[in-house]
């Protein structure tokens, strides 16, 4: 009888290699990203820079199959912050929902999709502003399911879910109603924003324009078992939740790296009279490293969840928002006139160190959650 040829699988190729991934990475933000980002402050959605930091590997290096890298997955943010933080934060979406994907144990949302979505082969944000301030008892939550034959019929509307567009698609979660509308619990999904979802446009922000914000209305939609992420949602949003608010931080370093980077710009013609302003580019530049060491430090337990280590990662996010607004207006005065041109870096960079300030979880949130858990209160559960 004729042997059978043994089965030959191929190994999954080796993750690349974090020195050329933040190569490539700083190639792309030098390069094509810093002279699109005025334009993309003001509306440009830049899909075609996303795909290319996605081909050089800095989508993916969080998620299991590249290693668990959080920590690069944080440089490669602030490599592209630095040079536009709109870019840096159309990242962070598109690593949670990445994220969303490789933890939701659900096959029909791992293999190919998640390939696709690392590689920037296809993209998706996340719809989390509201529920994270839900589950912290800020406001409620505005989507609400129904549980029918082979899935979930979920309702609702969403002022603002950002990095995404028709064809792509985004984590949410929606509130489970009973009989009388009691909720049971809450439900993960993958929101595709095909014709079954309604995009509305959103007022003109002050800056970061080409994010692709939108609204999101939703009636009757129906999201079977395949596009399911978490059911219930709760208990995976508190193991991921760290990660989730750790992966911003890489926002806050770039912007403050290049806000230094812009002071250091002037000290030829200007240090003689910048030598008397409060913050001074050495000053702060050693503070962001510390800052820096003390994120990459966490990043090393990214799905911890003990309280003292997500006060550690809350503390962390707030001090990185603060630091952001303090550097980058530091950076303005530095500059003085040039630095307040409406095309200048200085006044964009004012823009996106609120954004980081504001962003769920906004400072304001980030304290009152260190406040709860300091007080040991968890109102609405571990989340």
């Amino acid at each position: 009888m004729a042997q059978t040829a043994a089965l030959r699988i191929d190994p999954a190729p080796p993750a690349l290699p974090d020195a050329a991934i933040l190569a490539a990475t700083s190639a792309i933000a030098d390069g094509p990203l810093a002279a699109a980002a005025a334009r993309i402050d003001h509306g440009e959605y830049p899909l075609p820079l996303m795909a290319d930091l996605g081909a050089a590997g800095a989508l993916g290096a969080h998620l299991k199959g590249n290693g668990s890298r959080f920590g690069l997955a944080i440089s490669a943010m602030e490599t592209a912050s630095r040079a536009c933080g709109a870019t840096g934060f159309l990242m962070w979406a598109h690593d949670v929902c990445g994220l969303y994907l490789d933890q939701s144990g659900n096959p029909a949302l791992e293999g190919a999709m998640l390939e696709d979505h690392a590689a920037g082969r296809s993209f998706g944000g996340t719809a989390l502003s509201n529920p994270m301030k839900a589950f912290s008892g800020i406001e409620p939550m505005l989507l609400r399911a129904r549980k029918v034959a082979g899935g979930y019929v979920v309702r609702g509307a969403l002022p603002w879910v950002s990095h995404i567009g028709r064809g792509q698609y985004c984590g949410a979660i929606a509130a489970v109603e009973g009989v009388g509308g009691s909720v049971s619990h809450e439900i993960m999904f993958l929101l595709r924003c095909d014709d079954r979802a309604e995009l509305r446009p959103c007022p003109v922000f002050s800056g970061m324009e080409g994010t692709s914000t939108w609204g999101i209305r939703l009636d009757d939609y129906f999201v079977p078992a395949d596009d399911l992420i978490a059911d219930p949602a709760r208990p995976f949003i508190a193991r991921i939740k760290g990660a989730f608010i750790l992966l911003q931080t890489g926002m806050a370093l770039g912007v403050s790296a290049g806000a230094i980077a812009s002071m250091r710009e002037v000290e030829g013609p200007l240090g003689h009279v910048n030598q008397f302003l409060d913050d001074q580019p050495d000053d702060l530049e050693a503070e962001l490293a510390d800052l820096r060491a003390g994120i990459l430090a966490l990043a090393e337990t990214p799905f911890e969840t003990s309280k003292d280590y997500l006060l550690s990662v809350l503390d962390a996010r707030a001090q990185g928002a603060e630091f952001t607004l303090r550097a980058t207006q530091a950076a303005l005065l530095h500059q003085g006139a040039r630095g307040y041109l409406a095309s200048a870096g200085p006044q964009r960079r004012i823009r996106e160190a609120h954004f980081v300030a504001i962003v769920t979880p906004a400072i304001k949130h980030l304290r009152w959650e260190m406040a709860r858990l300091s007080r040991d209160v968890m109102p609405g559960g571990a989340a």
